[in-house]
């Protein structure tokens, strides 16, 4: 191993906790050298809940034995293969997620013969059986069961040992929205057995994370806008599934509905006009319901809307009579899981008439290959990189080593400026300044420490939609919308090139981007 990554290791792991270190060597440890048997037997008849679906997930089961997750298909020619891996382990993941019970089209005949062969093949599971797509699974078979008010002895055995495996394996080695996806899952589990051993584990789980993994200002600590939205329907599913199915009579209900609250606000405060939202960090189109879906879901639910100013989540969004651009002025989340982190400090992106412009790449792939790690870098966001280093060190897939921090943050109603120290290294600071009034400027400077010679370089990625940009002369020009950029500083060089744009998962289109060197200032000024 080369001193380089070990300087990574050292640099990733000294963040993580005790807890995820000590349950990492420990399930390792136990598996070796230990058998659990998690066959336990049912001592009490299991009826279904009841249920009512408020949106129904996307099609991805076509019949056939043939599936369609992140934009890729497959038909199984004989039986279905449960542990297929071609496609990526996420691909696979999505199989055995059993999302697609919950599809309109899916007949129940057909749902319950998918969960029967899924059951057949139960000792051969491979990724299947391992706590996340447990969780996502056992919330599914639940939801589809109760609302077509099947008991199934056989099914519900499988599930109960299922959901054994989940409590003796829970995802304390990674934390983060793993350990409350366990956590929700636990809560139907609960519901569904009359389960105290797992509402004892899913209520003690629930109050800790979500207190520390919900932010005041309402943001999912990991700063995903699609894990939100994910996040907060987990737990409007868990408010619906305590209304309609009355058990308890603590106020675990009453803490729900108080995070729900706080992050439907911050939902309604960063979704664009046009119910997109932005796509930072590790955010893709058509993986989470949408925000509008949301909105109705917690309006059934008498889910109050309280805004509260975005702060704690380091975002910001700034909207005129045209335009909305939201910022990132924060750190990158949570120091002990930054897993879906990109190096995008000071990215933002800017909508004009409710259509994009300037925009974050996005993300394609969960794979550890060469277009994660582009994506995940700074050059694939709306900010400035120098020396042709990341702000954060972004590498394997999910890790982060060093990473930029903000050192200070001034803001008032319409600017807002801040710095980070993620280019400390080079004896540098980057500085950028947003003002908003009659136009858009964009301050950055580059202060360094002593003689260093550096290479600055900007970047503004603008949308595949957005054709026939003209460069001139330090400007771009963009007549349809009758909207220019102008950049001012010593320049040494500014070229347009092409980029992809991340459409979903393993979709993507070629978009430009503003590629600009620059010495210790520029200043971007956009006129609309």
């Amino acid at each position: 191993m080369d001193l380089n990554r070990l300087g990574l290791l050292f640099h990733t792991i000294k963040y993580l906790r005790f807890k995820q270190i000590y349950y990492r060597f420990y399930y390792a440890f136990r598996d070796r050298f230990f058998k659990i048997n998690y066959n336990k037997t049912l001592k009490t008849s299991v009826k279904p809940l009841n249920w009512r679906d408020t949106f129904m997930y996307s099609y991805s089961y076509k019949k056939n034995q043939k599936f369609e997750f992140l934009n890729r298909a497959y038909s199984f020619s004989s039986e279905i293969d449960w542990n297929f891996n071609a496609y990526g382990k996420l691909w696979t993941y999505n199989l055995n997620y059993f999302d697609f019970l919950n599809e309109e089209s899916i007949l129940m005949e057909e749902g319950l013969n998918l969960i029967n062969h899924y059951i057949q093949k139960d000792k051969e599971l491979k990724d299947g059986k391992e706590a996340y797509p447990i969780s996502l699974r056992g919330i599914n078979w639940i939801k589809f069961l109760s609302k077509h008010s099947v008991s199934d002895e056989e099914i519900n055995k499988a599930l109960y040992n299922h959901y054994q495996i989940l409590l003796h394996n829970l995802e304390y080695h990674l934390l983060g929205n793993h350990l409350l996806e366990n956590a929700y899952s636990l809560f139907f589990g609960a519901y569904y057995f009359k389960d105290e051993t797992m509402y004892s584990k899913a209520t003690r789980i629930l109050r800790d994370e979500l207190e520390e993994q919900i932010l005041k200002d309402g943001a999912h600590f990991e700063l995903s806008p699609m894990y939100h939205q994910i996040l907060f329907n987990r737990i409007l599913d868990c408010i619906m599934l305590s209304e309609l199915n009355p058990w308890k009579e603590d106020d675990l209900v009453h803490f729900l509905k108080d995070k729900a609250a706080k992050m439907l606000s911050w939902l309604r405060e960063i979704t664009f006009a046009n119910g997109n939202i932005p796509m930072v960090n590790d955010c893709a189109y058509d993986i989470a319901p949408s925000s509008e879906q949301l909105f109705d879901y917690a309006r059934s639910l008498k889910i109050p809307w309280n805004k509260v100013p975005l702060k704690e989540s380091g975002y910001r969004k700034y909207c005129g009579k045209n335009y909305e651009l939201f910022l990132d002025a924060g750190n990158i989340g949570p120091d002990y899981q930054p897993g879906h982190a990109h190096s995008d400090t000071f990215s933002f992106e800017l909508y004009l008439y409710e259509k994009p412009f300037i925009v974050d790449v996005g993300t394609s792939t969960y794979e550890k290959n060469e277009r994660r790690q582009n994506e995940r870098q700074t050059f694939s966001h709306n900010t400035v990189m120098v020396n042709g280093m990341d702000q954060s060190q972004v590498w394997g897939g999910f890790r982060v080593a060093k990473r930029a921090k903000i050192i200070s943050l001034k803001e008032s109603v319409d600017s807002i400026s801040a710095r980070h120290d993620g280019y400390a290294s080079l004896g540098v600071i980057h500085e950028r300044n947003f003002s908003f009034k009659k136009s858009i400027k964009i301050n950055d400077k580059i202060l360094v420490k002593g003689d260093s010679k550096l290479e600055s370089q900007a970047y503004f990625h603008i949308h595949p939609s957005i054709d026939n940009i003209v460069l001139d002369n330090n400007q771009i020009f963009y007549d349809k919308m009758n909207i220019a950029l102008s950049f001012e500083g010593i320049i040494n060089n500014i070229w347009l090139e092409e980029y992809e744009y991340c459409l979903g998962y393993n979709k993507t289109e070629l978009g430009q981007r503003i590629c600009i060197e620059f010495s210790n200032e520029l200043k971007t000024t956009i006129l609309l």
